[in-house]
């Protein structure tokens, strides 16, 4: 009886993992048949230009593809394909604090980047996104101080939400 109850409840796991391509523990939901990833280098067309920010967003894709599936990274026309576009970085004003003398307390970072995601074993999962994301910073320092310490963190996460909406399936 014991035995039987195993067997069907081994049958189902396996039949559901099945189903749902191959999946990770670490949430990740790659497609079946698929086995590489490219990221192409992203291009910098911000009206600021940072000289590193290129660089970065690709290199920190390519690491979170990398440790978070099994998929091997190849130059070009993986399974799995990124490219972007860093279309906004911008740093404006927050948290004015007086009315007469209006100043602000904090400045926002803002990086805008388009990523185009192509899914060549199912088509129907890609897409065309803009993804923007902010960190503040005291207006009393200018942004090139605050930039090597808030800068990776929205890469980052920027990197969470491309690697969430490509292949993180919930």
């Amino acid at each position: 009886m014991r035995k039987t109850f195993y067997t069907y409840f081994a049958l189902i796991l396996l039949l559901f993992f099945q189903g749902c391509g191959m999946y990770s523990f670490t949430g990740a939901s790659i497609p079946a048949g698929a086995e590489t990833f490219s990221v192409d280098y992203f291009k910098n067309s911000a009206p600021i230009f940072n000289p590193t920010l290129s660089n970065d967003i690709t290199e920190m894709l390519q690491d979170k593809l990398l440790s978070q599936t099994t998929l091997d990274l190849t130059e070009t026309r993986g399974d799995l394909q990124f490219k972007g576009d860093i279309v906004g970085y911008v740093s404006t004003p927050v948290s004015i604090v007086s009315r007469d003398n209006p100043t602000a307390a904090q400045n926002r970072l803002t990086i805008k980047v388009k990523v185009e995601f192509i899914n060549e074993m199912d088509e129907t999962k890609s897409f065309s996104q803009t993804f923007s994301r902010y960190h503040d910073y005291p207006a009393s320092q200018n942004l090139s101080a605050a930039e090597p310490a808030i800068v990776p963190i929205i890469i980052e996460l920027i990197t969470d939400d491309v690697f969430n909406k490509a292949v993180v399936n919930w």
